[in-house]
């Protein structure tokens, strides 16, 4: 059962007039590292990392947000990426956060990206899917989204449900709820697991790897240090996304995806877990 704090931010979360959070780099975000490798370009309508052989960059958002339906449009690092990680991804802190995320991983060239996506609740992780994209990401930017209600957790490329956690603490299995979250996205070298085990490692002539953000958006409750929060919907459909769930045409989607663009699945890895699969793997 949740504290009671936590159950008046629930509360406030559902109650406050919706409103929309404008989309600037400037307003939304602070780069964290980096040594100047991270700009915010365009009066603060496209903001890029980039990746050479001395250092990455990164950004955090100014918000923490509790519940949210996060949009953001990506265009990954072309060409032959194998050996780097672009990270985009939710996450509150210390050794019992919680986080959401989409990591991508990068290829050689030709070979398509992989995209990793996994959830920590209470600093425990271990529930990874993964998937090949339908498309080259690196050609164009695509809209890369999480939505984070009391109820669900999915993530959606373009619009299409990919993957979907859902709430089942009347199961026992934990679900993130009450710790507000930053939006943190960084590019880093991970030539030692990255690619196909770390066996390809980074070409550091095709350096520096660059990857590009825009079009950020939150329709989210955004959590102050003060202990308040203020939820926003955007104006035509209020705070709709507090409650939504996916529909028998994104049920669709989603099982077409799975079935023909996963390529690993935590909850059908007997061997990793020998004792016995997660309890939420067992939940028809």
């Amino acid at each position: 059962m949740a504290s009671s704090s936590s159950s008046i931010r629930v509360f406030l979360c559902f109650s406050l007039l919706s409103f929309a959070f404008a989309s600037n780099f400037y307003q939304d975000f602070d780069i964290t590292w980096g040594d100047g490798r991270a700009k915010i370009l365009n009066n603060g309508e496209l903001l890029t990392l980039s990746l050479d052989k001395v250092s990455g960059s990164g950004f955090q958002s100014k918000n923490q947000y509790l519940f949210g339906k996060i949009d953001m449009q990506l265009k990954l690092v072309a060409g032959n990426s194998a050996g780097t990680v672009t990270a985009y991804y939710l996450s509150s802190q210390g050794p019992t956060h919680d986080e959401i995320d989409f990591e991508f991983l990068g290829n050689l060239s030709g070979d398509p990206y992989t995209l990793h996506t996994n959830v920590f609740t209470q600093g425990k992780g271990n529930r990874e899917q993964q998937f090949k994209l339908w498309f080259d990401p690196t050609m164009d930017f695509h809209t890369y989204s999480i939505l984070w209600n009391p109820q669900h957790i999915i993530f959606s490329v373009d619009g299409i449900p990919i993957r979907d956690f859902k709430n089942e603490e009347s199961r026992g299995v934990e679900f993130p709820k009450n710790q507000a979250m930053r939006i943190y996205s960084s590019l880093w070298d991970a030539e030692d697991w990255a690619t196909r085990g770390g066996l390809v490692k980074t070409d550091w002539s095709a350096a520096p790897f660059t990857a590009s953000y825009r079009n950020f958006n939150a329709n989210a409750c955004v959590w102050s240090s003060s202990g308040t929060t203020s939820c926003g919907g955007g104006s035509s459909n209020g705070n709709a996304w507090l409650n939504e769930a996916l529909d028998s045409a994104s049920e669709g989607q989603l099982k077409w995806v799975q079935e023909n663009y996963m390529i690993y699945n935590y909850c059908t890895d007997f061997k990793r877990f020998p004792q016995g699969l997660p309890t939420e793997c067992t939940i028809a």
